[in-house]
């Protein structure tokens, strides 16, 4: 008897001790999770009051904020848009509930994707957000972390996309709730997703996690519930009611139920804090440093562009290292010059626009023959053949006056036709026989229609009795040299040096021949004479192409040109040294 109630004894307290000890292995229940809250006027950034914020703990699903908003940023960058094929990952379809139901290897749109992890939280679809953008869990994981740096998260870190409980994965109540303001002032487009009740994930129709306080909760529009046996019930809610927004975190909820009343009375408690009228101050551009922006800045130009998605965004940090002088007021004179120099454009674009709808100019007048002289194809260079084939067909020179030496007999003499013989009207006593000016105006009377009717003669002549024939007057009258005595007129300069800053250029374009080349440079230097009358018409030959050029003018110069002439819809540019 005393055996069996012995053995009885024995069972009882080795039952005692096994129950004992599977309540001490048990998990810790969410009770226990560490307590922690911050409530801000989302409109200045401005804490109204916290408990234990900065104390790191786990941030559950809360996480998944931080894996939307490099999804949003990537979207504006123009790395990825909402239509972009995801592949899933085998760690992506390997993750715990809540799930959307990721298989490996499937193709899904990286929106359903986003919703799916906004407002079902589902653990697969963050991971496959993480691992489509950074490659892999721990390279995204390692961007996420240098992404709260740069938003000026100082006390988190990250080890994945979704916020299950991993060694070293942190954050505060503070930083949680920095980031939820992020989420609203960088990206006001997306925002509206937190506050869906249902909506479409692509393989299911998905309800929000955050539904209960959305719909308790009067103004409440977000953000994202968290929950782990090690973080408790987790929530970052905001809420807008007469123009006033508040955002608050709270970690280590009991429960749901509880969770949420808390979060109703420390949006209560904002809203009785935060003035009516306080000015929204934005928060300034993540601050990213050079192992982080710098990639991704010049990795810009060769993103790929993605149909449908955003245009590439580029932020700069303009910090200013130090502050430059500011520049000096205009003087009167500068002003002047201004307005002089306005004027002279308008008059500009106003007479190319009166030339190009005028008539053209009445024959006879200068101003055809400049047209006629702009429009004209220069004459084409003459060869060798052409030359020798001119020469031959040129007719005999023409004499003026022959005179008879002395010792030859007047057989020799040579017969000058009688229509040679033109009779002058001397309007002046006529000069000196013999002096310069009788000579002029003996070539002047000549004139320029002169003409041979009949082949010169020479009757009777022996090459080898003939002589040099003398002048009956001197080719010009000696003057005495002591007789100047006006001054040496200073030089006239008909071409400007390149030199003193002249080394720059305006180029036309090119032509297919010299002449359309030369033709053009003519055309613009007479239309636009104000600023291109001291250059230097070039044509330059580069290969089987003609440049027409304008060389020789400073680089104010080639600049207001260009301008000029691109008001008037020429296309050119400048050349500088």
């Amino acid at each position: 008897m005393t055996t069996l109630f012995g053995r009885f004894a024995r069972h009882f307290a080795c039952l005692v001790g096994f129950v004992v000890v599977a309540a001490c292995s048990s998990p810790t229940p969410s009770g226990a999770a560490p307590y922690a809250a911050i409530v801000q006027d989302a409109r200045t950034g401005e804490v109204l009051y916290t408990e234990n914020a900065n104390t790191r703990l786990h941030p559950a699903s809360l996480t998944k904020m931080m894996t939307l908003y490099i999804a949003f940023e990537d979207i504006e960058r123009g790395k990825l848009s909402l239509d972009t094929m995801v592949t899933v990952s085998k760690n992506a379809a390997s993750q715990p509930p809540s799930r959307l139901g990721l298989k490996a290897g499937q193709k899904i749109a990286m929106r359903y994707l986003i919703r799916a992890a906004a407002i079902k939280s589902a653990n697969d679809a963050a991971a496959a957000i993480g691992d489509h953008i950074g490659g892999n869990e721990a390279a995204f994981a390692a961007r996420m972390t240098r992404t709260a740096k740069a938003l000026g998260m100082r006390n988190s870190t990250f080890k994945n996309a979704n916020g299950l409980t991993a060694s070293g994965h942190l954050s505060t109540a503070q930083d949680m709730n920095l980031l939820g303001r992020r989420l609203f002032y960088d990206f006001p487009q997306y925002y509206n997703i937190f506050s869906r009740r249902t909506t479409d994930a692509g393989l299911a129709q998905v309800r929000n996690t955050n539904t209960r306080f959305l719909d308790a909760y009067k103004g409440a529009d977000g953000i994202k519930t968290g929950y782990t046996v090690a973080a408790g019930f987790n929530l970052t809610g905001s809420a807008e009611r007469g123009g006033v927004r508040i955002i608050a975190t709270v970690f280590g909820g009991k429960s749901t139920a509880a969770r949420n009343a808390k979060m109703a009375e420390l949006l209560d408690l904002g809203f009785r804090k935060a003035p009516a009228n306080a000015p929204t101050n934005a928060p300034p551009a993540p601050q990213y440093q050079g192992d982080v922006e710098a990639p991704l800045l010049s990795q810009a130009d060769d993103l790929p562009e993605v149909p449908g998605g955003a245009g590439k965004t580029i932020r700069l940090t303009m910090t200013m290292s130090k502050s430059p002088r500011p520049m000096a007021r205009p003087t009167a004179a500068d002003v002047a010059a201004t307005s002089v120099a306005v004027a002279a454009i308008e008059d500009s674009i106003a007479a190319a626009l009166a030339e190009a709808v005028a008539e053209p100019a009445p024959t006879g007048t200068l101003d055809a023959q400049v047209e006629a002289l702009a429009d004209a194809e220069p004459a084409a260079p003459l060869n060798d053949a052409a030359l020798t084939k001119l020469a031959a067909a040129a007719p005999p020179a023409r004499p003026v006056e022959l005179a008879q030496t002395e010792d030859e007999p007047a057989s020799d003499a040579v017969e000058v036709p009688a229509d040679l013989a033109l009779a002058q009207t001397p309007t002046d006593p006529a000069p000196e026989t013999g002096t310069l000016d009788a000579q002029a105006m003996a070539l002047a009377d000549l004139g320029d229609d002169l003409t041979i009717s009949d082949p010169v003669a020479l009757v009777g002549v022996a090459a080898a009795t003939v002589k040099p024939m003398t002048r009956k007057a001197p080719i010009f009258d000696r003057v005495a040299e002591n007789q100047a005595t006006t001054e040496e007129a200073d030089p006239v300069v008909i071409r400007l040096s390149t030199s003193n800053a002249r080394h720059w250029g305006v180029h036309l374009g090119k032509f297919n021949t010299r002449g359309e080349a030369e033709r053009v440079l003519l055309k613009t230097q007479l239309t636009e004479s104000a600023t291109l009358n001291e250059g230097l018409r070039k044509v330059v030959q580069n290969g089987g192409a003609y440049q027409a050029n304008f060389m020789g003018l400073t680089r104010e110069q080639a600049d207001m040109a260009c301008r000029r002439l691109q008001a008037r819809a020429v296309q050119c540019f400048t050349m500088g040294p």
